[in-house]
């Protein structure tokens, strides 16, 4: 594991200079790994995640979003900055990792919301592929599915959820017509972090690790 400051390419007003973590060796295929909504880029799940595809000689590249930033200087939890604020901090960040690395392959990979972000950014930016890891499709404080991104997507699109996600389960989830445009994965009696329950057989080490075999897989899929 090591670091990488996105210093010159954050604008003042974002806030705080970006360091990154770096998993694995920076080859041809890149990825580009953000947080969810509550967690940051040192979570377990993001640790578990990024060493698994390190592993398997992929590298990847985390960084906190501008709110988790100010959390990391001052200890004061906050709610996500608004969509425009995340994808220009996460297109800033996807600029200067090209700068200083210029992969031949990115692929965006994110949790719950980071997911979202990335198949947004997506919408615009050139990129190889995008992973989303327990998609948030349905708001919990109600209100139409989130199938926009998904749709307006431009690269290659891979969804693997928890069968019983909260945020959008599987029998849900398989009725929409513009899931048939994506990969699709499903881990065993997963919740939103792929957690099942004791009854259901399996455990969350197996469907975590089931996740990146659905990851590498999709990643490797692009060479072909």
């Amino acid at each position: 594991m090591s670091y990488f400051l996105v210093k010159d390419s954050l604008e003042a007003q974002d806030l705080i200079e970006s360091r990154c973590i770096i998993d694995g060796e920076v080859g041809e295929t890149l990825v580009i790994f953000t947080h969810g909504a509550g967690a940051n880029m040192s979570s377990e799940f993001m640790n578990k995640m990024a060493k698994g595809l390190s592993l398997a000689g992929i590298g990847v590249i985390r960084f906190n979003l501008p709110y988790m930033r100010a959390n990391a200087i001052d200890g004061k939890r906050r709610p996500p900055d608004r969509a425009p604020k995340l994808l220009k901090d996460f297109n800033l960040h996807i600029e200067a990792i090209k700068a200083e690395y210029a992969p031949k392959r990115i692929v965006l990979m994110g949790k719950s919301m980071g997911g979202r972000m990335a198949a947004i950014v997506a919408e615009q930016t050139a990129v190889d592929g995008v992973i989303c890891l327990g998609y948030p499709f349905i708001p919990l404080k109600g209100g139409e599915p989130r199938l926009a991104p998904i749709e307006l997507c431009q690269a290659p699109l891979c969804v693997i959820q928890g069968e019983r996600d909260k945020f959008g389960g599987k029998e849900l989830v398989e009725s929409w017509p513009v899931m048939q445009k994506t990969q699709r994965h499903w881990l065993t009696d997963g919740d939103h972090s792929f957690v099942p329950r004791k009854s259901s057989g399996t455990t969350e080490e197996a469907n975590l690790d089931a996740a990146i075999s659905y990851c590498i897989g999709f990643i490797r899929g692009l060479d072909a």
